[in-house]
């Protein structure tokens, strides 16, 4: 059946039927203009776990979501399909996960890794891991993109769309990234890990087609950080949660200050969305939750608002969701991933606004 004709045929008014594709519409990434690329991945979180079951958790939560917006009404029309979620990156994760975690617990007690074999033989093991993890999402997602279809990713740790910006950097001679986020993630090679999650803007800042990274909602960092951040030259804008809030409590309006942020990014824009971006009352399971941070609806505003101003968004992730018993954050991951999309494809002109 064609997707016009799945289209013509679906009730969205219906239950999400157990087994159906993601938010519980009938389309295979083949038909899709969306496809949504799922990254099982945890292998170097520092602090909380769970994010491994950030896919599956939000892939069973949006069969809830209501697919009507407001704002853009015949949304699910588009056509947004979920690719399987890779069993062998679940693996690969928890077999690297336990190697990775004896280092960091080693780390903790003082032990030098030049002075331990068996440290740096699982340095160099879950290095090689996540390059190769790396490399299946980049295959992934240029395989999409040759395809034309729009790309939303979903881990996983946030160490996961490095692969996906170096597909658009394969695309595109230049874009800039909105990361939203309650961490700056530009150390380099935290914990000993090349790939860590406290280091992807890190290394997405190696990518020379990135011209511009602006954060919104940082709100924990550290000198190393800072560091990065005024010797950028102003490659890299840092929009701190304490600065926003607190042009918002002298008055300031937030249309305003979403403003000053959008003004930052160049035309095409890439947004790479940590979920603790967000209060930590919609996301208390995340891995490292952070005091602060936006509301679901500030948090969409500033995308909108990315969109408002004429400025195309080519691709975007959702990351560190961890679902936990009750599906709270999967819940809010899956309804932030919709909306985001909604987003992104009003921003192609995919959807009549």
């Amino acid at each position: 059946m064609s997707l016009q004709k799945k289209i013509q045929s679906f009730d969205p008014n219906q239950l999400g039927r157990e087994n159906s594709g993601i938010f519980g519409l009938p389309f295979t990434p083949e038909e899709a203009r969306v496809v949504v690329v799922p990254v099982p991945w945890e292998v170097t979180v520092s602090y909380g776990g769970g994010t491994l079951r950030g896919p599956h958790g939000i892939l069973e939560a949006s069969r809830q979501v209501d697919l009507y917006d407001p704002d853009l009404p015949d949304a699910w029309k588009l056509g947004v399909a979920m690719d399987p979620i890779p069993a062998s990156l679940i693996r690969d994760s928890q077999k690297l996960r336990k190697l990775a975690v004896n280092c960091i617990e080693k780390l903790a007690q003082g032990r030098d890794p030049q002075n331990d074999k068996a440290m740096m033989k699982a340095y160099k093991d879950v290095n090689a891991g996540c390059t190769r993890m790396i490399k299946h999402v980049r295959d992934t997602t240029s395989r999409h993109l040759a395809n034309n279809k729009m790309v939303a990713l979903v881990g996983g740790d946030h160490s996961t769309p490095l692969g996906f910006i170096e597909a658009l950097a394969d695309k595109y001679k230049s874009f800039g990234i909105l990361q939203m986020d309650a961490h700056a993630d530009l150390r380099e090679a935290y914990e000993g890990f090349r790939y860590s999650h406290a280091s992807i803007m890190y290394n997405a800042l190696k990518v020379r087609q990135v011209t511009r990274l602006v954060q919104a909602g940082i709100r924990d960092y550290c000198d190393e950080e800072v560091n990065v951040i005024r010797q950028s030259k102003g490659r890299v804008v840092t929009f701190f949660d304490r600065d926003i809030k607190r042009k918002l409590y002298a008055g300031q309006a937030m249309n305003s200050v979403h403003k000053e942020i959008v003004k930052k990014l160049p035309k095409l824009v890439y947004v790479s969305f940590d979920i603790d971006g967000l209060d930590p009352k919609l996301c208390p399971r995340t891995g490292t939750p952070v005091p602060g941070g936006f509301e679901f609806e500030e948090a969409l505003q500033l995308v909108k608002a990315v969109v408002d101003s004429g400025r195309m968004i080519i691709g975007l992730d959702v990351n560190e969701v961890s679902p936990g018993p009750d599906e709270w954050d999967a819940n809010v991951g899956a309804r932030l991933l919709f909306r985001l999309i909604n987003l992104m494809a009003a921003s192609h002109s995919a959807i009549p606004r």
